[in-house]
């Protein structure tokens, strides 16, 4: 197996996903073809590449650029990690609660065919959370809602799971918990909700055609539909890294695709019914055609934020906090301090691999000399800070494209024209062997 099953899958010999492209044609959404295309370049360094060097043997490595796709596997679990990191230093330090909002199964067809209802979806859960904390507690809770389309078989199942405060904030600016979740209630409101705010956003020749839909919803779940939220045990910094990145996970982790033959996946699931284990074998079409429903629309934020988190909110409420607990002495909202993403090397360090900077050959330390990069669809040098940089960027422009673009003579003219600060000319012969 290549390290990237999903690429081998739909970009092997046997072209899939052109053969998918070509059966289905207009019937797949642009955003689809854009994502999955991104994802095939995702790594590849005709796309571009920055250029490490060796201080001691002068090895040179080459760090191709990533595509930072929706549906890339590997630059979402890293994105994943990344935001539930910072997103445990920016939250509150209390008690959150994870809450799950689903819909019922008759129902998930309507968010396929009607893919606008999904942000309603989002709101609809953070509204009913929000009443129910102003109502019973007299406070405003922070939420983060996170949208999946998917379920265990990777099957279209939309439901929302959503972070919550257990408590808020009141408005005289002071925080006030509040741990009690009234289920019962909440799912009875929460069918209510939705059924609702279906016909409110369809057209009336929508609704005549969903009907029994929504009749056999109603009626087959008496008790409302099913919300689930466990309470969090642990320190709290534990509870929400693990909450965050559960909320950003993508539709299938490539750990879950046991074997791939050419026409067939096997993948593994657990059953949310027993809890038990299972294998299931499709057809690398259904496959393609499973996955690709998971991709959201353009511009579309799975990721959302209400009440304290809001953005018109989130600034005013930490200030009345942080006035609140000096007063009191108890502590909810942390030491203010500027969050930066982490770079490339930190987070393969963090993730406990070798670290990148450091030369296999040697042990000494890589340093960056430059960078080429894609411009109207022609590779070339964006940035070398040094000649002999230059030069060897130029050389793997040729080689990776197939054609020199300019003669020798003419790229060495070029070269030793160009001006180079003494920093650049002390760090050239330092970094490799001139002849």
């Amino acid at each position: 197996m290549e390290k990237n099953i999903l690429k081998q899958i739909l970009f092997d010999e046997h072209q899939h996903w052109e053969a998918f492209k070509k059966k289905y044609g207009t019937r797949i959404r642009p955003i689809v073809i854009k994502e999955v295309e991104k994802f095939r370049d995702c790594g590849n360094i005709k796309n571009g590449f920055k250029l490490l060097v060796c201080e001691g043997c002068h090895h040179t490595h080459l760090v191709p650029f990533r595509c930072k796709g929706r549906f890339c596997t590997t630059c979402s679990v890293g994105e994943s990690e990344e935001w539930s990191r910072l997103l445990t230093e920016e939250v509150l330090q209390v008690n959150h609660r994870h809450i799950i909002f689903t819909i019922d199964e008759g129902l998930r067809d309507i968010f396929l065919w009607h893919r606008e209802l999904l942000k309603p979806l989002m709101d609809e859960a953070a509204r009913l959370i929000t009443d129910f904390f102003q109502k019973k507690a007299k406070v405003t809770p922070g939420i983060i809602t996170g949208l999946h389309t998917f379920g265990s078989r990777i099957n279209f199942n939309p439901h929302v799971h959503m972070m919550v405060t257990m408590g808020g904030i009141t408005k005289k600016g002071e925080w006030k918990g509040y741990d009690f979740l009234p289920f019962t209630m909440l799912r009875k409101q929460w069918q209510t909700v939705v059924l609702k705010f279906i016909r409110r956003y369809l057209t009336k020749e929508e609704k005549k055609r969903i009907q029994s839909r929504l009749q056999k919803a109603f009626s087959r779940n008496g008790e409302g539909f099913y919300v689930y939220a466990p309470k969090q045990r642990g320190k709290i910094k534990e509870q929400l890294r693990y909450i965050g990145r559960y909320i950003r996970r993508p539709a299938i982790g490539m750990n879950r695709i046991e074997e791939y033959d050419g026409q067939f996946v096997t993948f593994k699931y657990i059953d949310k019914k027993d809890g038990k284990e299972k294998h299931e074998k499709v057809t690398v079409e259904e496959f393609i055609s499973r996955l690709i429903r998971h991709i959201p629309d353009e511009q579309f934020k799975t990721i959302r934020y209400y009440g304290m988190y809001s953005r018109r909110s989130k600034k005013i409420s930490k200030k009345l906090l942080t006035t609140w607990q000096k007063r009191v002495r108890k502590w909810v909202v942390k030491v203010r301090k500027v969050l930066r993403r982490q770079t490339w090397r930190e987070r393969i360090i963090a993730s406990g691999k070798k670290d990148p900077m450091i030369c296999p050959h040697c042990g000494n330390y890589y340093e960056y000399m430059g960078e080429v990069c894609l411009e109207d669809g022609k590779l070339s040098v964006k940035i070398a800070l040094s000649r002999d940089a230059r030069i060897y960027m130029e050389r793997m422009i040729d080689h990776i494209t197939g054609c020199k673009q300019e003669t020798k003579k003419r790229k060495e003219e070029k070269t030793r024209n160009r001006t180079y600060s003494p920093k650049e000319t002390v760090r050239q012969l330092s970094l490799f062997d001139v002849s």
